[in-house]
């Protein structure tokens, strides 16, 4: 047999990041991450290691050991995505980062720790939060974090998806109504695992991760990566 083309390797991406990106248990259902739904827009020879977790920040995330629990595994030409900033700008002192200063030096540790393994860095910023004002225009509720995320990924060449912008354009096309439909909404009694209903404008639904998911492929697919030629949109 001949040498493995990159096309026949297997190829890991792993996610760090927090509960708009995390799996979840049936019981919490239709309450969805996007990174649930990556692996539907991947084909080939192509696993996800979903390692994200309700409540991490990229603070609490590293102080917990989750980071070197997913560099332990991480392999040459895999591709890492990294999405924190929700909870970074928690008061509590355990996630809490400052977006220029402290914020960056912990996203530094994912960056160096997937480059020392031969893997590829790729810095996500947080997704949009659906609130609009009673003008019906949405309102920017993640401070710094994207600009200073986008900072570190020019400074360090990581490739950078801002999907904050993305969601962002998403929603305004939407408008307040009809993005509803993304989110973990739902009417009393509609669905047994939340009996009193729920109205959550920061945690998606399938339906949204689905949708979610596939803004980040769409990007993913003009990175200059291995991981690009396997990216499946149609």
């Amino acid at each position: 047999m001949g040498e493995e083309t990159m096309e026949q390797q297997q190829l890991t991406v792993y996610l760090a990041g927090d509960s708009t990106v995390a799996d979840y248990p049936p019981e919490s259902l239709p309450m969805l991450g996007w990174g649930a739904k990556l692996g539907e827009f991947l084909s080939g020879p192509v696993r996800v290691v979903n390692a994200a977790t309700n409540g991490r920040s990229s603070k609490s995330f590293i102080d917990e050991g989750r980071l070197a629990a997913v560099l332990e595994t991480m392999g040459a030409g895999d591709v890492f995505l990294i999405q924190f900033g929700h909870n970074d700008s928690k008061e509590d002192a355990e996630r809490r980062t400052e977006p220029w200063s402290t914020y960056q030096e912990h996203l530094q540790q994912y960056i160096d720790g997937a480059r020392s393994r031969g893997a590829v860095p790729v810095l996500v910023s947080s997704v949009c939060r659906r609130r609009f004002d009673d003008s019906g225009r949405l309102v920017d509720t993640h401070e710094d974090y994207p600009e200073a995320m986008r900072d570190l990924a020019n400074r360090e060449r990581v490739p950078y998806i801002d999907l904050c912008a993305k969601s962002g354009v998403l929603l305004r096309q939407l408008g307040s109504e009809k993005s509803v439909e993304l989110f973990t909404w739902l009417a009393p009694g509609e669905h047994p695992n939340y009996p009193e209903g729920s109205s959550d404008n920061t945690h998606l639904n399938e339906h949204g991760a689905e949708v979610i998911a596939r803004l980040v492929a769409e990007e993913l697919a003009v990175l200059d990566m291995p991981l690009r030629d396997r990216i499946v949109l149609a």
